[in-house]
């Protein structure tokens, strides 16, 4: 019917559809006023009745950035061929040959759209505002508006009739009766708007109050303290807590990730999350709370929620110590309890937006704690990965961590059966955990910290230095009854960028022999003492590279009873390589037998110390030993000889 409808209209010709930028032959201009108003009016008098409500239309949401950039994509497109997609179809089946060039390429860029989409999905959301109402932007009346841009519609139809007239001497409507009674009909009824029968607006407020009065006795109306703390707690996305309270009693305690808004200023801040996630708003008690909830459920608002028992209610419901509460808890609520207490007692610093209370800034430290980053979880940009076994991984896990086994970054180049990936390996598997090189990365261990460097050299090797390993790993955090749960993250893949230059870090055997015999260098086995001497050996010849010193990867670290491994205070670390190393900018290689171990020695010197000069021998003992042709130092075979 439509198409038949645009094809009776004569939109089936490019010529006519193109006559708009001539002016011409303005019926694109009439046909899209004519459908506005006729949506404008009717939509607005069904709703001044009571028949529909305005929450029950859709609503496209206003975002700047996908909206501008295809706006100008379809202007040059409707410019350059004269086709909108409708108008194509009608011109297709009328038989003309250049909408079929039209559709072909529409399809074409539909397909090319969906490829590109991982890329281009920031700009998709880019300026995403939520759904805008033109009068409520410009504070004025919404009757007012319908009839001032009707007035606007009535302009442009005479305007059209004028310009072809201009144009080609001649008009069909140019005033004659029927334009001047048309716009006359559209004027009273924009105006009759003003004039709607009382009893009707009673109605529609009734049925308002209706739908209001079934959420609040259905419960649909407020979130429990308990249900609130748990989705703060898994860095739910489009979560708004908002505090009703004035603003000193905010800075003094407030819901760790609630924003600060005051009743007068509630419907303009929360307008860009009308209907989008869930808004949580609380004061000391209900009574605000409820008529904040009452007056932006009468404004459309369908997602607002009031905290049961308010702030109060929070409070002893949530962060009551155990030892002080009357009732026996079990141990499951007990150590949720005491997750909630830890979380919430971070010192509170108030977000620009929801649950994102701390936004990351360039200083991110190379290693973090556990209150760091349970202070920035669901923070946008920060990704979690954590490089425990699977199945430590699978039962129980920091919330929205991926899961990653470190071994996967590793494979058989060149005949060395573990070396770090090249690039474009690296970018494939970063692309499958949806990262991005924005991204801030925090790697999170078991007990053996230097998975954590191990994957932070991939992240090298990609240029990817926007990345932090966590103190203590796993352990410390479980230990400290922080969130965690066994749900899979959303990943959505990306289209991580190739480093196209190699690495300026990784050395090879021949920069290792060459450096085993040059003055000021020094060479840094981190393997254990008995490998280093030759006692023991699980490689092709015992001993170790000529020249080289033994300092243990072991000795960078403490282990605690509980398994949590951390690294020692960074001056204690100054102190102790400083006597082995002369000065920042020495030449250093380190290794220990696959690189693994050795990559926790490198983060230390470089990231943490600040040596300038510093390098990774990847394939390591692995690669060495086999080799005949290099040579090998063996104390152990030595004090043999000797006795």
């Amino acid at each position: 019917g439509f198409g038949f409808a645009l094809e009776r209209a004569g939109f089936s010709s490019s010529r006519r559809l193109a006559g708009v930028f001539y002016f011409t032959d303005m019926s694109v201009v009439k046909v899209m006023f004519s459908a506005l108003i006729t949506a404008l009016l009717g939509l607005s008098y069904m709703i001044g009745f009571g028949w529909i409500q305005l929450d029950q239309i859709f609503l496209m949401p206003s975002i700047y950035g996908s909206q501008i950039a295809g706006g100008l994509l379809f202007g040059v497109g409707f410019a350059m061929g004269a086709w909108c997609p409708g108008t194509a179809v009608a011109g297709l089946a009328a038989g003309r040959i250049d909408a079929l060039v039209f559709l072909i390429g529409a399809v074409g860029g539909s397909i090319l759209f969906n490829e590109v989409f991982p890329s281009i999905s920031s700009l998709y959301m880019a300026g995403n505002q939520g759904v805008q109402l033109a009068y409520d932007m410009l504070g004025v009346p919404r009757n007012a508006f319908i009839f001032v841009f009707t007035l606007a519609a009535v302009a442009a139809f005479w305007f059209s009739e004028w310009a072809e007239k201009a144009r080609t001497g001649h008009s069909q409507y140019l005033g004659s009766p029927f334009l001047k009674a048309f716009s006359l009909a559209l004027a009273v009824l924009a105006g009759g708007l003003f004039m709607l029968n009382p009893a009707a607006r009673v109605d529609a407020a009734g049925a308002e109050e209706k739908v209001l009065m079934q959420k609040v006795e259905k419960a649909l109306d407020h979130i429990e303290p308990e249900e609130l703390a748990d989705r703060l707690m898994s860095g739910e996305p489009d979560l708004v807590v908002v505090d009703l309270r004035p603003a000193e009693e905010f800075n003094a305690f407030h819901i760790r990730g609630a924003i600060n808004v005051p009743l007068t200023q509630l419907t303009v801040s929360l307008r860009p999350y009308k209907n989008k996630g869930l808004i949580a708003i609380y004061s000391n008690g209900m009574t605000h709370p409820a008529q904040a909830r009452d007056s932006l459920q009468r404004q459309g608002f369908d997602n607002v929620y009031m905290l049961t028992d308010g702030l109060k209610g929070f409070r002893d419901r949530c962060l009551k110590p155990v030892s002080l509460r009357t009732e026996p808890l079990t141990a499951s609520d007990t150590a949720r309890v005491n997750a909630w207490r830890a979380f919430f007692s971070v010192p509170a610093i108030a977000p620009g937006v929801g649950v994102h209370a701390l936004a990351l800034t360039s200083s991110v430290p190379r290693v973090v704690e556990t209150d760091w980053l349970a202070a920035r979880l669901g923070t946008p940009g920060l990704k979690v990965i954590d490089l425990r076994p699977q199945p430590e991984y699978n039962a129980s896990h920091i919330p929205n961590a991926l899961g990653l086994n470190v071994e996967s970054l590793r494979g058989n180049i060149g005949g060395v059966p573990s070396i770090l990936l090249p690039s474009p390996m690296l970018s494939a598997q970063f692309s499958l955990l949806g990262l991005q090189p924005s991204d801030t990365v925090v790697l999170v261990s078991g007990d053996k910290l230097y998975d954590t460097t191990l994957a932070g050299m991939a992240f090298e090797r990609l240029g990817h230095m926007d990345y932090a390993v966590m103190n203590g790993g796993y352990a410390k955090w479980i230990q400290e009854n922080r969130p965690s749960n066994a749900a899979l993250p959303a990943v959505i893949e990306s289209k991580y960028p190739v480093k196209k230059d190699s690495d300026d870090f990784t050395a090879d055997f021949r920069a290792v022999l060459a450096a085993s015999g040059k003055p000021g260098s020094i060479i840094i086995d981190v393997r254990p003492p008995e490998f280093y001497t030759g006692k023991k050996s699980d490689e092709a010849r015992a001993g170790h590279i000529p020249a080289a010193i033994n300092r243990a990867f072991s000795e960078d670290v403490i282990t605690s009873s509980g398994k949590t491994v951390t690294f020692k205070p960074t001056d204690v670390l100054a102190t102790e390589y400083g006597r082995i190393i002369p000065s920042k900018d020495t030449e250093i290689i380190v290794h220990c037998r696959t690189g693994h171990q050795a990559s926790q020695t490198f983060f230390v010197l470089k990231r943490l110390l600040g040596y300038t000069n510093v390098r990774w021998y990847d394939a390591g003992w692995t690669e060495w030993s086999a080799r005949p042709e290099l040579p090998v130092a063996n104390e152990n075979q030595s004090e043999k000889g000797k006795q």
